[in-house]
């Protein structure tokens, strides 16, 4: 099985960035862990802070990818042309956010992607990921 993770803007400052809302693990580390939690999948990992980087991101590993784990931050809540360019690829889309975007600002409670997305995880932390590629791969940690 292979999926891809694709972050969004400022997310390669995860560690540093706002500790008290995103934590100080940075996503290199937690993403060691996460290929050693599943060892059956294989994983690739895409960060930019470019709107368009990401959209051909996505529509590279989009027709190829079981599934593809997104969190476009900010643009999630701007970004017709990445909600455009998943509805265009096969693969699905699993939105994902480590804050409760919804206990932020309210620009934050609008999404372009949630539409066209496979399903969304909200708030979890890092562990959002986790629980992303939990629900694609169809088991749960102990």
């Amino acid at each position: 099985m292979k999926i891809s993770i694709i972050n969004g803007p400022n997310l390669n400052l995860l560690g540093k960035r706002e500790p008290s809302v995103y934590g100080t693990q940075t996503f290199e580390a937690y993403y060691e862990g996460l290929k050693t939690s599943f060892p059956e999948v294989q994983f690739d990992y895409f960060q930019s802070n470019i709107e368009g980087e990401l959209i051909n991101r996505l529509h590279e590993v989009g027709f190829t990818a079981d599934a593809i784990l997104l969190n476009a931050g900010a643009y999630t809540h701007t970004s017709v042309a990445i909600g455009d360019a998943i509805k265009g690829i096969n693969s699905p889309v699993v939105e994902i956010h480590i804050s409760n975007t919804f206990a932020r600002e309210d620009f934050r409670h609008t999404s372009f992607i949630t539409p066209v997305a496979k399903g969304l995880i909200i708030g979890f932390g890092m562990d959002s990921y986790r629980l992303g590629v939990e629900s694609i791969v169809g088991r749960t940690s102990t």
